[in-house]
């Protein structure tokens, strides 16, 4: 491999309590066609060339992910995570930067976003590498945006034109990514995603349209179609093949 090529590590932040899932088993650990939800997340950012290495970001008292994921995925390393997104992403980028000092592009993807198509990673690695900014995978909104007032009126009917709904990966080269979220961090905020931080520092991520089937598991409801989403992936990759 040559020196100035892009080298990408895939950073997977898992430390989420899964509050909103509802049940006994952390949705990332939920089975999803025989494995767990963050099994397929893995193989999902492993089906590109450009990355050669994941790290998993865990709860301190995680427990389960030597069971689970690590008979399956032994070569992916991982760290502990923080009290917050944002702190967990920190924790494993000092880790990565420790490890993998030749990495200088950092993928953030979601632990509980098994959908993920390889025809979309490979979009956002094509145009996010050949970027100055980084960029992310989003899907343009679709629906009509209300916008409401303080007494849950509907105050105005909002142009949906500019708005996109941001998903993950979120690609992003690594010096810029640590330095302006541990900036974020320093200041007393926690920016709900990668993208965020970088936005706070004045940077403008590119926006790689995605597709809706690269679904967030958050609930129970959300496992049916998830299943649906992988099955369709999996017979078209077979055909592609």
């Amino acid at each position: 491999m040559m020196v100035n090529e892009p080298q990408v590590h895939a950073l997977i932040p898992a430390a989420g309590q899964s509050v909103r899932f509802g049940g006994t088993m952390l949705k990332q650990y939920t089975h999803l066609m025989g494995q767990p939800v963050m099994a397929h997340s893995i193989a999902a950012v492993r089906k590109h060339s450009a990355v050669q290495q994941v790290t998993v970001a865990l709860a301190p008292d995680d427990g389960i992910y030597d069971d689970l994921i690590r008979p399956i995925y032994p070569d992916v390393t991982t760290v502990t995570g923080g009290d917050c997104r944002a702190q967990t992403v920190m924790n494993g980028l000092q880790f990565i930067r420790k490890i993998d000092p030749a990495c200088n592009w950092v993928l953030v993807h979601d632990a509980a976003r098994p959908c993920l198509s390889g025809s979309s990673l490979s979009d956002l690695l094509s145009l996010g590498l050949a970027s100055e900014t980084g960029a992310i995978l989003a899907v343009p909104v679709s629906d009509t945006l209300k916008l409401m007032d303080e007494n849950g009126l509907i105050d105005s009917t909002v142009d949906r034109s500019r708005y996109w709904l941001a998903q993950t990966p979120q690609l992003f080269p690594m010096d810029e990514l640590f330095t302006n979220l541990e900036a974020s961090l320093a200041f007393g905020i926690e920016p709900t995603d990668e993208a965020a931080a970088m936005e706070r520092a004045g940077v403008h991520p590119l926006l790689v349209k995605g597709s809706s089937s690269n679904l967030k598991i958050t609930g129970a409801e959300d496992l049916a179609l998830a299943e649906f989403i992988l099955r369709k992936l999996l017979v078209a990759e077979d055909q592609g093949h």
